[in-house]
């Protein structure tokens, strides 16, 4: 079982810049695959970005160049920065854990980009 609790969220001028960070529980963090996902409001939710314990990162392409994700297994925890908002970042930000069979979300984060 693991427990995903995000912070980092807020209110941003377009431009601006957030640092998301995840912290989860559980004995075994190095083996999920980490994500960030979205979801605005009216929309489903997307993939934004996610990362495997070998370094390897995946984005979406409407945030390459802009957003970074990140991860540190000692400290089980993901970050996500996030720079040159816009106003079409805005969404509630979930972050996630997945291992074949198993599937973990947090409860996630306002992220509202607006000047």
């Amino acid at each position: 079982q693991v427990q995903l609790v995000e912070s980092g969220g807020g209110l941003v001028q377009p431009g601006g810049s957030l640092r998301l960070s995840c912290a989860a529980s559980g004995r075994i963090f190095s083996i999920y695959v980490m994500g960030w996902y979205r979801q605005a409001p009216g929309k489903q939710r997307e993939l934004v970005a996610t990362a495997i314990s070998g370094g390897t990162t995946n984005y979406a392409d409407s945030v390459k160049g802009r957003f970074t994700i990140s991860r540190d297994n000692a400290k089980k925890m993901v970050y996500l920065q996030m720079n040159s908002l816009k106003p079409e970042d805005t969404a509630v930000y979930y972050c996630n854990a997945w291992n074949p069979g198993v599937d973990y979300w947090g409860q996630g984060t306002q992220v509202t980009v607006s000047s």
